[in-house]
């Protein structure tokens, strides 16, 4: 069923990572662009798989997935701010950029729909996870080649709900961003605001989006140094997070969900989270209590693969029923 008959995402999927993007007819792939790039991967793309895990919520103002099988993204790059349209028609990927960044996010195609992956390295040995193995062949881990437009997002999140934070990200990037360059997808993509305008952004802006102070602050710092931030990108995930953690607010938790886009760590596993290790230990052992303690005990059979295990899991809808209620959202821009 379509339209508003759609059942909505449960956290688990949006964790997961995975956008619905319908097959690309053979019109999907006639649209006008300065700049195009055809490539043939040698497996199967699936585009919402694959790219899902950098949407930030279904309204994110960066992201979006139309109708037409395609799939646009708006980004800073280190060359300027670019759009990209993706779609897949035939086993063949074709891209088409615009703007400044619009060569370099050409360049890094084949990385973002996982080139640089290696999923043949992995393992299944549990049910849960060989089961939606099996059932999501065209799972590749994207890397992005930026860091800021993963860590600030990210610290976003840090102690709320996913509602609160993808709000403040679409009120943030909307009101300061720049709209994205070419035709991106009808007018309704935006490009992050650059390093300068983040730090300039007043505080009484701040408290609107319902960002309290200790998050707000933790983005200043990071933009601050945000050139030595991005230099991580020609590093390993570890040395990555390692430098990303000299920043203070940014802990293990961000800093693995940075490297988990950025570089397409395999092994970056999500640490101190409020839902993941209760969702592993009850998938993989029937504990749903567990902590992080055994929910890296759990996954240590996967050693060298625990984020794509631990995606697996997220994405196989094996979670433990509800039995306490929600987290409480908090809005402080109305106080």
């Amino acid at each position: 069923m379509a339209g508003r008959f759609t059942p909505r995402p449960t956290r688990t999927t949006v964790r997961g990572g995975e956008v619905v993007v319908p097959a690309a007819r053979r019109e999907a792939a006639r649209v006008a662009a300065p700049l195009v790039r055809r490539w043939t991967p040698g497996w199967p793309v699936d585009l919402g798989l694959v790219l899902g895990a950098l949407r930030r919520g279904p309204a994110d103002p960066t992201f979006r997935a139309l109708p037409d099988g395609s799939v646009w993204r708006a980004s800073l790059t280190p060359a300027g701010p670019g759009t990209l349209r993706v779609c897949v028609y035939g086993g063949e990927v074709r891209g088409e950029a615009w703007g400044p960044g619009g060569e370099w996010l050409l360049s890094q195609l084949p990385q973002l729909l996982g080139a640089a992956d290696d999923p043949a390295a992995f393992v299944p040995r549990h049910r849960v996870v060989a089961h939606s193995w099996h059932r999501r062949p065209g799972l590749r881990l994207t890397r992005t080649g930026l860091v800021l437009e993963s860590l600030i997002p990210s610290v976003l999140e840090q102690k709320v709900t996913t509602d609160e934070a993808y709000r403040a990200w679409r009120l943030l990037v909307r009101k300061f961003g720049e709209p994205a360059p070419g035709p991106a997808a009808g007018g309704r993509l935006w490009v992050m605001p650059a390093p300068r305008t983040w730090a300039l952004i007043p505080s009484w802006e701040w408290h609107r989006a319902g960002v309290d102070n200790k998050r707000a602050s933790t983005i200043l710092r990071c933009v601050r140094v945000a050139a030595r931030l991005e230099e991580a990108v020609g590093m390993s995930p570890s040395a990555a997070q390692a430098r990303l953690e000299v920043v203070p607010g940014v802990g293990p938790w961000t800093s693995a969900e940075v490297v988990q886009r950025s570089h397409g760590a395999a092994d970056a596993v999500t640490v101190g989270d409020l839902h993941l290790p209760g969702i592993v230990g009850f998938a993989l052992a029937g504990d749903r209590d567990a902590d992080d303690a055994v929910m890296l005990s759990l996954l240590e059979p996967y050693a060298g693969q625990r984020h794509r295990a631990a995606r697996l899991i997220l994405l196989s809808g094996c979670t433990p029923a509800r039995r306490a209620p929600k987290m409480t959202r908090g809005d402080i821009g109305r106080l």
